[in-house]
């Protein structure tokens, strides 16, 4: 069951990132890329990494994605004829397609050679862990609280400056 969980995860995540990869409308290729990080984060679990399960959504599929999504929208192009045939249409041109093409087949076959001739086992004994939010949460509190505080402090001052940017200051006044 856990193999199959394995195998349809990767699918998915492999089969929209080529979409992305093939897509000229930008906003598929967003959509598609919402896919890839949900297959990943799936695939995070299965790895027992829920930590890095959570964070991959709420910040690549909460934030960022979000964030490109609502960039792509809000970019319009500025000819009269595009804007009234195809209104949210933003193409991305294709360069050097034989030679992408070519890099990419032999990079394939290199690691699916490479894939096919490693004997992957298992060596040492296997650690059963529920759950790794409670250790990386004390390790953060303990031994790399001056780390942890020093890039929240950092954020905190990027996010002021960032406001004191953003203010509408009015010349005239």
């Amino acid at each position: 069951m856990e193999a199959a969980a394995f195998y349809s995860f990767s699918i998915l995540a492999i089969t929209a990132a080529l979409f992305i990869l093939f897509s000229k409308n930008l906003v598929y290729a967003a959509f598609a890329l919402f896919l890839t990080f949900l297959g990943v984060a799936a695939l995070y679990v299965l790895a027992g990494a829920d930590f890095l399960a959570v964070t991959q959504i709420m910040v690549y599929v909460g934030g960022i994605l979000v964030l490109l999504i609502f960039g792509i929208m809000l970019t319009q192009k500025t000819n009269k004829e595009s804007i009234s045939s195809t209104p949210n249409r933003i193409e991305a041109p294709s360069t050097r397609v034989v030679w992408g093409s070519m890099i990419g087949v032999g990079l394939f076959t290199f690691l699916s050679y490479v894939i096919a001739n490693a004997r992957f086992q298992m060596s040492g004994n296997i650690i059963s862990s529920k759950s790794t939010i409670r250790t990386i949460g004390v390790e953060l509190m303990t031994s790399h609280l001056l780390p942890f505080e020093i890039a929240a402090i950092l954020l905190l001052v990027a996010l002021i400056g960032a406001a004191y940017l953003a203010l509408n200051r009015n010349p005239a006044s």
